[in-house]
């Protein structure tokens, strides 16, 4: 493998295009501790993509949200004929739309938060309050957010109907689709899914604390704002819950390699699964990193771990 020249791919033109930044100087700073050719390629747009991988043999990709985590990027490595890192593209599409990865939870009995996606062309301030009437499992405050997004980008908590329409509104001009769901008082927790020997296994429970009645991009992203607790100050048999509710969903979406998975632990003590994340950050502050340095694997190690994926079969990558 020390042979093959690994393209660290970050940037792109997403809203998370900073942390994606971040997260490809990082890997690849890794990479090359580790000996590995290694070249870091920082997009500026996705336009010139074909260009900038021409020459690479494997793709080590840190785009995160946007084409580059929606499938579109690892499709259009397989065109290439490119191995990459992590999940293909049918399990990005899916964990990366929130409506869709929703269906596949309910299919496969994951608890998640009661919801309800709208769209642009089909969504008005009394359709949307209407909607939400009759279905008695969305109660206030309710959540509205993004349903392609990540980062915790423009999720904002409602505590009233008024508010949730305004809200929807202005994210249905700016993206065209918004996702509202009850939210889940309790624990802000995160469970990283990492291959161990061709088999998914969850890190330990991370639990984060944070000033802000919801976790925010600031809460996640800048020091000191939020508490990172790892493992996780919970019960034994709601940590193993959450790590089992994690697993079902990372194998539900037909993810591989790795994931990390956000939930909410309730105050009834179950876990409610919010969303996977196919290609999770790598700062130095990120939650992948951190739970697998709890779990004894230190983060040059977890690259190399992660690079490792790009040669799993991806006949694999299906969701089940």
């Amino acid at each position: 493998m020390a042979d093959h020249l690994i393209g660290v791919l970050c940037g792109g033109d997403s809203p998370e295009r900073e942390i994606s930044f971040r997260s490809g100087r990082a890997a690849h700073a890794a990479l090359v501790r580790r000996g590995h050719n290694a070249h870091l390629i920082e997009l500026a747009t996705l336009d010139d993509f074909v260009r900038a991988v021409r020459g690479i043999d494997v793709a080590f990709n840190c785009l995160h949200g946007g084409s580059g985590e929606n499938g579109t990027i690892a499709l259009s490595l397989e065109v290439l004929r490119i191995p990459y890192i992590g999940s293909g593209p049918m399990a990005s599409f899916l964990a990366m739309n929130k409506a869709r990865s929703r269906r596949m939870f309910a299919m496969h009995g994951i608890r998640t938060p009661a919801g309800l996606a709208v769209q642009a062309e089909a969504a008005d301030g009394a359709t949307i309050r209407r909607r939400i009437e009759e279905d008695p499992a969305l109660t206030l405050p309710l959540i509205v957010k993004p349903i392609n997004g990540g980062s915790s980008l423009n999720v904002i908590l409602c505590e009233s109907l008024h508010d949730v329409e305004l809200q929807a509104r202005n994210l249905l001009k700016r993206e065209g689709s918004a996702l509202i769901e009850t939210f889940i008082p309790g624990h802000e927790i995160t469970v990283g899914i990492l291959d161990d020997h061709g088999e998914p296994e969850a890190l330990p429970v991370i639990e984060i604390r944070f000033p802000t009645p919801i976790f925010d991009y600031d809460a996640k992203y800048v020091p000191g704002r939020g508490e990172f607790i790892v493992p996780a100050p919970i019960p034994v048999e709601a940590a193993k819950a959450s790590q089992q509710a994690a697993l079902h969903a990372h194998v539900a979406l037909g993810c591989s390699g790795f994931s990390r998975v956000d939930l909410r632990l309730g105050e009834d003590g179950l876990p409610y699964v919010l969303e996977v994340n196919v290609l999770p950050g790598l700062t130095s502050i990120s939650d992948l990193p951190r739970a697998s340095g709890a779990d004894g694997i230190p983060y040059d190690d977890l690259i190399e771990r992660m690079l490792a994926t790009a040669f799993a079969g991806k006949e694999e990558k299906e969701p089940s």
